[in-house]
C-alpha cells in the first residue's frame, strides 16, 4: 500500500506505518517485525538466460528462464542492542524480509552478517527464498 504525501510517495511497512526510504523490516515466523533504521538497501537481481549459438546464421537464440533470487545488501550503523536483535533472528529460524522496492514480504536467507562493535557499522546480505508455488509456476 502506498500513501501519496504530495510529491513524495511513502510505502506503508508491515507495522502499518509510513515506511521511510532508508529503513527496512525483518522478522521470523510468529515474532514482531524489527525495524532497521538509517540503513542503505542495495538490491541485485539478474535474469537467467540460455544462449544457443546458431551456426550459419547471424545472431544467437536466447531463451529467458526468468529471474534469479534477488540479493539484498543492507548496510549502515546500529548500536549493539539492535545488532543483538538482528543476530537473534540470524540464529533462529528462517527470516522474513520486507522488500522496500517491491513493497512485499518474503522468506529470505542470511548469506552473511558482519558487525564492527567499535564503529557500529554492519553489513547483512540476504537472499530471496522462492516460495514453492512460485517455483511451480
Amino acid at each position: 500500500m502506498q500513501i501519496n504525501t504530495g510529491t513524495i510517495t511513502n510505502i506503508v511497512g508491515p507495522l502499518g506505518l509510513s515506511m521511510e526510504i532508508n529503513e527496512c523490516f525483518i522478522t521470523t515466523a510468529g515474532e514482531d517485525w524489527v525495524r532497521i533504521e538509517n540503513c542503505n538497501v542495495h538490491m541485485n537481481v539478474k535474469r537467467r538466460l540460455q544462449r544457443t549459438v546458431i551456426r550459419g546464421n547471424e545472431g544467437d537464440d536466447l531463451l529467458d528462464e526468468g529471474a534469479e533470487s534477488a540479493i539484498y545488501t543492507i548496510t549502515g550503523k546500529m548500536d549493539m542492542a539492535k545488532y543483538k536483535q538482528i543476530l537473534s533472528i540470524f540464529r533462529k529460524e528462517q527470516p522474513f524480509f520486507h522488500d522496500p522496492f517491491e513493497d512485499r514480504q518474503m522468506k529470505a536467507l542470511f548469506s552473511s552478517i558482519d558487525y564492527d562493535s567499535a564503529t557500529g557499522e554492519y553489513e547483512f546480505v540476504l537472499m530471496e527464498d522462492a516460495e514453492q508455488e512460485e517455483i511451480m509456476s
